[in-house]
């Protein structure tokens, strides 16, 4: 395994450092500067839009307020009006939210040993970063040298008051992620077809909370319910309607480790266990099932953070593997459902024409389609950049089958 990346930085006149964590794989910050309760928020923007790390030593509280004016500063900046070809249109607005990421991700928090924030009224957020991160891994022996050991110097100002040693630096946004994420783990998602019954996602694991695909799974005319494999099954959602449906045995595969944990333990939760396997696969496990299903990322674009995989799959890598390879797992008669949204076409990224396309070359016939709608807010939402693409969006479910 590769060693962590380690920050250093100077603090009172002290060389220091500590871990480096990321989940976006930002790379450590050049360039660090202290900053607390006295950090004005033009300051902190000016600091971070040139590319300055500040690490929070003052009130956490505060460090969220300081933020939340950051924020306003970026959404505040004259903006350029978006291109009128689409796919340009989403090219640039992608553009800048990944530049609104980098400059709020430049305010940065001490995360100890345990992952306690080391920072007045700060909270309790170890549950949270041990269900993200896994639990503590010994600090590299760069983060906890002398001069990290030795801790503030004597008489500190109100800057070095909470200068603990860090074991690690993270974005403060990651951190308030990591609590929002716990909390929708501890709560969990209600899903309608489900019978109102709720799936837990993990953090980095997709959320089923826009949940109109769910339905087009749920009212489908099954082909058999013998077996069925769910490719790229998630939280396991699909998997678990599947088993509600009567289907006897379900094969879910899944890559990501998180993904898969996430699935056993909401099959689990939903009494659904005895009929979902969950098995490590890149797309298919061995063998042909009469039914197939696979809801893959819908935009061809790159993802920027681990979560994001579940959106965005440049060059419709999983979409072309699924159906390049869905001939060969299916019985003669069996049928693939292929989930898909179609706001790739409408935002000028994947056209209609290419993926009757890759039906043909793949092997496969269309069977039949359901169609829905969008229920999602941003749907509804003029104010959206991307507006006219997403109220026209429609989630359809195609069946396919092999080619005669």
């Amino acid at each position: 395994m590769n060693a962590p990346p380690v920050v250093e930085w100077t603090e009172a006149g002290r060389p220091r450092s500590a871990r480096w964590r990321s989940e976006n794989g930002s790379p450590p910050p050049h360039r660090i500067v202290i900053a607390d309760d006295r950090t004005r928020a033009d300051e902190a923007y000016k600091l971070a839009c040139e590319g300055t790390a500040l690490l929070w030593r003052g009130d956490f509280h505060n460090a969220r307020q300081l933020l939340t004016a950051m924020a306003r500063r970026i959404d505040r900046r004259p903006r350029k009006a978006l291109p009128a070809d689409a796919a340009q249109a989403f090219h640039r607005h992608r553009a800048a939210q990944n530049q609104r990421a980098r400059i709020l991700g430049m305010l940065l928090i001490p995360l100890d040993a345990a992952y306690a924030v080391p920072l007045h009224r700060a909270p309790d957020v170890r549950e949270a970063c041990i269900r993200a991160y896994g639990a503590p891994e010994p600090v590299p022996a760069e983060a906890s040298g002398p001069a990290e050991a030795a801790g503030p110097p004597e008489a500190p100002g109100p800057a070095e008051e909470s200068a603990a040693p860090a074991a690690t630096l993270v974005s403060l946004r990651e951190v308030l992620a990591l609590i929002g994420a716990n909390e929708w783990r501890k709560k969990g998602v209600e899903i309608p077809a489900l019978g109102g019954d709720r799936i837990h996602p993990h953090y980095g694991v997709f959320s089923p909370a826009r949940g109109e695909y769910v339905d087009l799974v749920a009212e489908a005319p099954l082909p058999s319910r013998e077996l069925a494999f769910d490719i790229g099954t998630g939280t396991g959602v699909l998997a678990s309607v599947l088993a509600r449906r009567g289907v006897r045995r379900i094969v879910a595969t899944d890559q990501d480790p998180r993904a898969l944990a996430c699935a056993r333990e909401n099959t689990e939760r939903l009494g659904v266990a005895d009929q979902v396997e969950v098995v490590e696969a890149d797309l298919f496990p061995p063998g042909r099932a009469p039914l197939v299903v696979c809801n893959p990322p819908w935009v061809p674009a790159k993802p920027t953070s681990p979560v994001e995989r579940a959106v965005y799959d440049p060059g419709n890598r999983m979409l072309h593997g699924f159906l390049n390879g869905l001939a060969d797992h299916l019985t003669p008669e069996g049928e693939g459902w292929l989930i898909l949204s179609d706001l790739a076409e409408h935002l000028g990224l994947r056209p209609h024409a290419e993926l009757l396309d890759a039906f043909a070359k793949a092997g496969l016939t269309v069977l039949g389609r359901l169609d829905i709608t969008p229920r999602h807010p941003r749907a509804r939402d003029t104010g959206d950049p991307l507006h006219m693409a997403r109220g026209a969006e429609v989630t359809s479910l195609w069946r396919l089958g092999r080619a005669r």
